[in-house]
């Protein structure tokens, strides 16, 4: 586990804390889950709401630039396989 050091005003730390009290949580505690809590908002997609608009999302990926065609699944699992005994994502 790592440790993070954060810079706030005296103002903003009060509130955290005392919010994480009512919470019934430690401030450290209270901070992680209102991060997750954020990535987890954000990371949300909405749904397509017609076919219309899948179709439209579709051509906006043909239009992507890339490979004009897609790896074979073999070609995929060996490049997945070889990152998993580097342990790595061969960023």
């Amino acid at each position: 586990m790592v440790r993070v050091q954060l810079v706030m005003s005296d103002e903003d730390r009060d509130l955290y804390f005392h919010q994480a009290r009512s919470e019934g949580m430690t401030l450290n505690a209270w901070l992680r889950a209102a991060a997750r809590e954020r990535l987890e908002a954000r990371q949300q997609v909405a749904p397509f709401k017609s076919p219309e608009e899948l179709e439209k999302f579709f051509r906006a990926c043909d239009a992507l630039e890339g490979p004009e065609m897609e790896p074979e699944w073999s070609e995929h699992l060996a490049l997945i396989n070889e990152s998993r005994r580097r342990g790595t994502s061969n960023k």
